[in-house]
C-alpha cells in the first residue's frame, strides 16, 4: 500500500488490534469482535503510544502529546476561540452539549456575578448576556476573580466592559450591556433562556422577578445577609431557584427578598468577602446545570441556604 504526501512515500500501513480484542475474538468466534476500541480517542492514543515508544527510550523528553493549543478558527459554530478539550478529555461531552445553546444573562457584576461570569465562560452556552451600570473601581477587585492591575484600576472601566473583555479571550458570546434594570431597559432581556440574579433588593429587582415570572423564564436568585460579631463574620447565603414548576412557590414563600437592606445590612457596605461570593456563585450555577441535566438533582430543592458558623447545607421547596 503506498500513501503519497508532498515529498514523501509511504510504503506500509499498519493496524494494530487490542491484545483483549484478539482473545474475545478468538472466544466469540467473529470478526466484529476484532476491533473493540471503546473509541477514536482510544485508539489514536493505542496508535501513538506504539509509534512513539521507541523513540522515547532514545530520548525520554518526547511525548506524542505535547498539548499544543489547538485553535477553532476554523468551526464557525463553536462559542470557543480554541478547542474545548476538557470535557472529552475524561468523557462527559454529552453531558457538557446538554449546556450548549443557551442564552443566558446575568444581572449585577458587583460580586458573586462576576464569578458566575467565570464559570459560565467556561462552558459552551450561545451568549452569556452582562447588565450592570457601574464603574469597575478598587473595592471591586477585591471581590472579584483575577487580578487587575493598577493601571485597570486607573482607568475605572464600566464591569461589563472590564470582564467581557477578559472573558471574550476564551468565549464568542460574551454581551455587555452597560446599564441598570429599569422599566425602559428591561426589553434588553428579550430572547434569553435563563437569567442569574445577582444584584441588590428593591424596586428595580422587583420589576425584574416580575417581567420573568411573566414570560416564563426560568432564574437563579443569590444573595446573602452578614452579621458581624465578637467571633467575626456569621451569616446566611441563599439559592433561590425559579423554574416553570415553580413560579408560583418562588412567590408566595417569599424566598426572594424584594425591598432594600438598608443601613443595616452590612453586606451593602461592601464589605469584602470574594470567598463567599464565590461559594454563593457556585452554589447557583451548580444548580442551573442540575436544571440543564448535566449533574444528577435527588433533591430537586429550589431553595437551599448555607450557614456560614455551623458549615450547615439546607434544602428547601423540594419539588
Amino acid at each position: 500500500m503506498r500513501f503519497k504526501l508532498p515529498q514523501r512515500v509511504a510504503e506500509h500501513a499498519f493496524d494494530q488490534l487490542l491484545r483483549h480484542d484478539v482473545d474475545v475474538a478468538v472466544a466469540d468466534g467473529g470478526e466484529d469482535a476484532l476491533n473493540r476500541y471503546r473509541d477514536y480517542h482510544h485508539k489514536m492514543s493505542t496508535y501513538a503510544s506504539i509509534i512513539s515508544g521507541p523513540a522515547a527510550v532514545i530520548d525520554t523528553t518526547l511525548s506524542p502529546r505535547p498539548h499544543r493549543v489547538i485553535d477553532d478558527e476554523e468551526d464557525a459554530e463553536s462559542v470557543f476561540h480554541y478547542v474545548e478539550t476538557a470535557s472529552d478529555r475524561v468523557g462527559i461531552g454529552a453531558l457538557t452539549a446538554k449546556l450548549a445553546g443557551h442564552r443566558i444573562a446575568i444581572i449585577g457584576l458587583g460580586g458573586s456575578g462576576s464569578y458566575i461570569l467565570d464559570m459560565l465562560a467556561k462552558t459552551p452556552v450561545a451568549e452569556i448576556r452582562l447588565f450592570d451600570p457601574d464603574e469597575f473601581l478598587q473595592h471591586n477587585a477585591f471581590r472579584a476573580p483575577g487580578a487587575p492591575s493598577l493601571d485597570d484600576l486607573r482607568d475605572a472601566p464600566l464591569k461589563v466592559d472590564y470582564f467581557a473583555a477578559i472573558y471574550s479571550r476564551m468565549h464568542r458570546g460574551i454581551t455587555a450591556v452597560p446599564k441598570a434594570i429599569a422599566a425602559e431597559t428591561i426589553d434588553l432581556l428579550e430572547g434569553i433562556h435563563f437569567a442569574f440574579l445577582s444584584l441588590d433588593a428593591g424596586e428595580a429587582k422587583a420589576a425584574l422577578v416580575e417581567w420573568l415570572h411573566a414570560r416564563r423564564v426560568g432564574f437563579v436568585d443569590i444573595g446573602m445577609g452578614l452579621e458581624l460579631g465578637e467571633q467575626g463574620l456569621s451569616g446566611i447565603l441563599r439559592v433561590t431557584t425559579s423554574t416553570l414548576e415553580s413560579m408560583t412557590k418562588a412567590s408566595q414563600h417569599n424566598r426572594i427578598p424584594l425591598a432594600g437592606g438598608g443601613a443595616g445590612d452590612i453586606y451593602a457596605s461592601n464589605i469584602q468577602v470574594a470567598d463567599l461570593n464565590a461559594l454563593n456563585a457556585v452554589l447557583a450555577v451548580i444548580k442551573w446545570k442540575k436544571l440543564c441535566g448535566f449533574y444528577c438533582d435527588l433533591e430537586r430543592e429550589h431553595h437551599s441556604t448555607y450557614t456560614l458558623d455551623g458549615n450547615m447545607l439546607l434544602n428547601e421547596d423540594q419539588s
